[in-house]
């Protein structure tokens, strides 16, 4: 028998929009009995189930996993993520030139909580919630039965996304695949990492945003900042970037940078540098035609969003000044506190204080293996924008 937390009556408005997380103030309380990761029933005054989901004391008291009664078991698990490889399918991820994509993308698959990349075989599984993790068991024979013999391995990665709850460990449920791990995107060789690297090894995100900077960057001279493992210069470089400039601070990225860069057989055309791009992108006497800015969160909470704001100013209009006139800036936050409305309104007011002409050609976002829940806009993070510099 489920454990059940109830909802308070004036609170059922996010169970009605099919929200899929209640947060502890809609409960008619916190019970102290109940541990975290617990798969609960949540019910109204009468005791009829609303839903299902994780348990966790914190702010989301629950993430619903069903709203139809579905028992939370081996069937449930391989059929929501059998649901997600198939919509990958559909998508034409899995492909001769293609082998990276996300495979689950939490609230965007009906699953809250859990992540899954794909690189060539590979599953890398990260648990957001302690529910997911108790659930690794499920998840992986799940995954097993969705991908049947292209999948060679499941390393499990979520030390660095549940801090303070229990001594966590990553590491292969199975196979055990040696790193770097080399695997395509649309064409492009990577050596993946998921053990040392950040995230689950790739910014898989930027898939779609990289293959439109490849259509733009024939015979262009390119700066792409915050580069990490150099996938917008890969991109540039594959479609015929005369000459490309890789910069990132750390030095380790662009070690990385490097590495795929020879993977790949471009380095007569291209240029790491490591520094800082904030002032490189001030103090640099060099022009570019296409100019990519992709940092990292500027902020994380609400209480840093203005200075998150004042930070994308400064870095566009200064990026501004060193693109040739009729040349691109391909520009990027990926705060979720910043949305898209904010984040265009301190692209125009850089491009105001640069005195430059500015036109916007596209509105950029993340791929649709990155899917947002209808009824969870929270999911839309990645924002950008294409423009036009005269």
């Amino acid at each position: 028998m489920l454990p059940t937390v109830q909802l308070l009556q004036h609170k059922f408005q996010s169970i009605e929009r099919r929200h899929p997380w209640i947060f502890s103030g809609a409960l008619k309380e916190m019970p102290a009995g109940i541990e975290d990761g617990a798969v609960v029933v949540v019910t109204d005054k009468q005791g009829n189930e609303l839903a299902k989901g994780h348990f966790q004391h914190g702010s989301i008291a629950v993430r619903v996993l069903t709203f139809d009664g579905e028992a939370i078991d081996q069937a449930f698990y391989t059929n929501r993520i059998t649901r997600a490889v198939n919509l990958r399918e559909q998508l034409h991820l899995f492909r001769e030139d293609n082998s990276i994509c996300r495979l689950v993308h939490g609230e965007g698959d009906e699953l809250p909580g859990l992540i899954v990349d794909y690189y060539g075989g590979v599953a890398v599984v990260q648990c957001h919630s302690l529910g997911m993790f108790r659930q690794l068991d499920l998840i992986a024979e799940a995954l097993k039965a969705a991908l049947g013999k292209q999948l060679i391995g499941i390393y499990s990665k979520s030390k660095e996304t549940l801090p303070n709850r229990q001594p966590v460990e990553d590491g292969y449920l199975f196979g055990d695949i040696p790193t770097p791990h080399t695997a395509l995107e649309n064409g492009v060789q990577y050596q993946l990492d998921w053990i040392t690297g950040q995230k689950t090894g790739f910014f898989i995100d930027q898939r779609e945003n990289r293959f439109l900077l490849g259509k733009y960057a024939k015979g262009k001279r390119v700066l792409n900042t915050f580069c990490y493992s150099g996938g917008f210069s890969l991109s540039a470089l594959q479609q015929g970037a005369t000459e490309v400039h890789s910069l990132d601070s750390s030095k380790k990225a662009i070690e990385l940078t490097d590495a795929n860069i020879q993977l790949n057989g471009f380095e007569d055309k291209h240029t790491s540098i490591v520094a800082d791009a904030m002032v490189y992108v001030r103090e640099t006497g060099e022009d570019y035609d296409i100019i990519i800015l992709d940092p990292p969160a500027f902020a994380k909470h609400r209480d840093k969003r203005h200075q998150a704001v004042q930070g994308y100013k400064r870095l566009n209009a200064m990026a501004m000044a060193h693109i040739r006139p009729g040349g691109l800036l391909m520009t990027y936050s990926c705060s979720q506190v910043v949305d898209k409305q904010l984040f265009t309104n301190t692209i125009i007011a850089a491009a105001i204080e640069s005195g430059r002409s500015v036109k916007i050609l596209e509105q950029l976002h993340q791929p649709a293996d990155h899917p947002i829940n209808a009824f969870h806009p929270e999911g839309e993070y990645l924002k950008g924008l294409l423009l036009q510099i005269n």
